[in-house]
């Protein structure tokens, strides 16, 4: 199957010269390129998915939704506190 790529001006001379340095063809090289892309997991699907790596690293009060105005108060005195004693 023959395909048509448009490359800009400096992708395309730079290809050429990578070609030339390799003794490589074109299509050669197109062909490993796309056959690489292709190989790699296309991006997860989900936001869950995005972050799954991450969620659970770290810790904090488990009712914080819950009582998140008395926490904020909390954190608000002891911030204070701390610049009155300075």
């Amino acid at each position: 199957m023959t395909t048509t790529v448009k490359l800009p001006n400096a992708l395309e001379l730079a290809l050429r010269q990578r070609c030339a340095a390799e003794r490589r063809s074109i299509s050669e090289v197109m062909r490993d390129a796309l056959t690489a892309y292709l190989e790699t997991p296309a991006a997860p699907a989900s936001a869950w998915q995005l972050g799954a790596d991450l969620f659970g690293l770290h810790a904090g009060p488990a009712n914080l939704a819950a009582t998140r105005k008395t926490h904020v108060a909390d954190i608000w005195a002891e911030k204070h506190d701390r610049r009155a004693a300075s």
